[in-house]
């Protein structure tokens, strides 16, 4: 994740409006996956990387939503989240632009998550690996709508 800063990335609460299209949402969020990923792993690293989103970025979720018969379905993201795909390199390159501007937020993916099972061996792996030689599983992007529009260009949604 970019590092910590003064600047929260989020939706103030009287910015959270269940009636607006995700589109008229000020922030956009996307996750993009790395395109050469078996489907299996790509939904874990699409997972993985809106995992740490959705506690970071205040107002994403929305409220749960009670069907007929009262039975409570848990809040899902009222401004949308995409899901796209995109190469290795391409996938670096998204990460470094979004980490570099203080008003994105960033949760990435790395590798290494998918290749070890104990989570202090993935700190050591990624430790050891200098930031411009990590490959990325998934990288999650949200932040004002034409930047974030900008930095992820048109990439396909995931099939």
């Amino acid at each position: 994740m970019n590092a910590p800063s003064a600047t929260t990335v989020g939706f103030a609460p009287e910015e959270v409006d269940f009636t607006l299209s995700t589109r008229q949402a000020r922030l956009k969020w996307v996750v993009v996956v790395n395109a050469d990923l078996p489907p299996g792993r790509a939904a874990n690293a699409a997972i993985c990387a809106a995992a740490p989103t959705v506690t970071a970025v205040p107002g994403l979720l929305g409220t749960d939503a009670a069907d007929a018969e009262g039975t409570v379905h848990p809040g899902l993201p009222w401004a949308g989240c995409s899901v796209l795909v995109a190469d290795s390199a391409t996938l670096r390159t998204i990460r470094a632009k979004a980490a570099s501007r203080a008003d994105i937020f960033v949760a990435d993916v790395p590798a290494a998550a998918q290749s070890t099972r104990v989570y202090s061996d993935f700190i050591t792996a990624v430790g050891k690996t200098p930031t411009e030689d990590i490959d990325y599983c998934a990288v999650s992007v949200v932040g004002p709508r034409n930047p974030v529009d900008k930095i992820v260009g048109k990439l396909p949604l995931m099939p």
